[in-house]
């Protein structure tokens, strides 16, 4: 196995590591107890008008995100692939675990999402610098992003989470303080978390399923040696 493929394969460890701290993140927004986040309000919205159940409403909402995502000819790499099987399970997995009792204050279930919120930022930078893609949500931020180049990241996904929150509400989707407080604050949070540690997710370049899969079966290399 070359040098190319070995750290392919070592990526793929680093996106699952990063979505294990991404989970543990929405984990603790769950555990904060003081609202649904934006998708899920809006996941629960689409539910009360649809015969589908909140979990195939999510999974119908991913597949249309996926499409927007290709219709501003963004990359869907490995790590969008890791990112739709791993979270979901990952997630459940924490909650699974999880034996304290349920949290009923309010100005420590604010705490605790706004904590959470720094491990959902830390957890994508650690899997987007894999440049192998990232979750269809993550996807349609920076798709936008590249668009509003001049607008800082946070920002735009302060704009996107209001988009998603007013949606949700109009169809019928819980809105609380914890709702307000994902659409407002955790755009701000991953702003601040990035400009400490200096991390632009918009100067990546992400590799798409294909290319991937060109280096893996060693196509690539081919293609170079039949230029040379």
């Amino acid at each position: 196995m070359n040098r190319e493929k070995k750290k392919i394969l070592l990526q793929w460890v680093q996106i699952a590591l990063g979505l294990i701290v991404f989970a543990f993140g929405v984990h603790l927004t769950i555990r904060a107890n003081i609202g649904l986040a934006p998708w899920d309000c809006l996941g629960m919205g689409i539910s009360c008008h649809t015969p589908l159940n909140y979990g195939l409403s999510m999974t119908v909402m991913g597949v249309l995100i996926l499409v927007i995502d290709l219709l501003l000819k963004e990359r869907i790499g490995c790590g969008t692939v890791i990112d739709a099987l791993l979270t979901g399970n990952l997630v459940q997995l924490f909650n699974d675990l999880d034996r304290l009792p349920e949290n009923r204050s309010l100005p420590l279930g604010i705490l605790i999402m706004l904590l959470g919120f720094v491990f959902m930022a830390l957890g994508m930078w650690i899997y987007m610098r894999c440049e192998q893609g990232c979750g269809p949500r993550d996807t349609l931020l920076l798709g936008l992003g590249k668009r509003l180049r001049r607008v800082p990241i946070g920002l735009v996904e302060v704009l996107l989470w209001g988009t998603v929150v007013l949606l949700g509400w109009l169809l019928g989707g819980p809105v609380g303080v914890g709702t307000l407080l994902g659409a407002f604050g955790a755009g701000l949070v991953m702003q601040l978390v990035y400009s400490l540690i200096r991390f632009e997710p918009r100067d990546l370049r992400q590799r798409d399923i294909l290319e991937i899969a060109r280096t893996l079966l060693g196509k690539d290399g081919g293609e170079r040696r039949g230029n040379s």
